[in-house]
């Protein structure tokens, strides 16, 4: 069966840890005379992601070998999400979904929520626009209210650079996004106790 892409995890020992990075493209002018700064802030926003895995034995470790070797290099693609922050912390209740089409930027409007909700979602809490080789993770940056017709503004970190759809759904719960592997190679270790040790660094896929 050909391999398509993008690809879930393999799920058959869980990650040991993973850092994510948010990357901004900003310059900064400072002038060697009054140190007065100037910023300039380029559209450049992305997730980069280094994923740590558990000391495993062989049988373990080649069914990762494997799926990382599926990549490619850094032709494949695969979903990724930060895996304790799956459940949000909000009540996230109703069917959300995009409203209004041709939105970029850092805010998305939405309807389809609980309506007049309270803490609806919180600062730092995940959405994903999009689905399969269009998905994208975005991160809430402020505490989210809905009103009573089931609205909502989300400011939202990284800003949308493909307007998602009217009516496109909103994901809440194990919301993820496009990564593939930041470099062409990939390597991992063995030990002397036989065990292996998998490292991986990822970036997000901006189309």
């Amino acid at each position: 069966m050909a391999i398509t892409y993008p690809r879930t995890l393999p799920t058959h020992t869980g990650i040991r840890s993973i850092t994510l990075r948010a990357v901004n493209v900003t310059a900064v002018s400072e002038s060697v005379f009054t140190l007065r700064q100037q910023i300039f802030k380029h559209s450049g926003e992305r997730w980069e992601a280094e994923v740590a895995l558990p000391a495993m034995a062989r049988a373990a470790a080649e069914q990762w070998l494997a799926w990382l070797l599926s990549m490619r290099g850094r032709e494949g693609t695969f979903l990724l999400g930060d895996p304790l922050g799956g459940t949000p912390q909000g009540s996230a209740g109703g069917t959300p979904v995009v409203n209004g089409a041709s939105q970029v930027g850092d805010s998305v409007s939405i309807d389809g929520c609980t309506t007049s909700q309270t803490g609806w979602l919180k600062a730092g809490d995940y959405i994903q626009l999009g689905a399969g080789a269009t998905a994208t993770l975005h991160k809430v940056l402020q505490d989210v209210a809905s009103n009573a017709s089931g609205q909502a503004t989300l400011d939202i970190w990284p800003a949308i650079t493909t307007a998602p759809g009217d009516g496109a759904t909103v994901v809440t719960s194990s919301a993820k996004g496009v990564f593939r592997l930041a470099g062409s190679s990939t390597e991992w270790t063995s030990n002397e106790i036989a065990h292996y040790g998998i490292v991986f660094p990822a970036v997000q896929v901006i189309v």
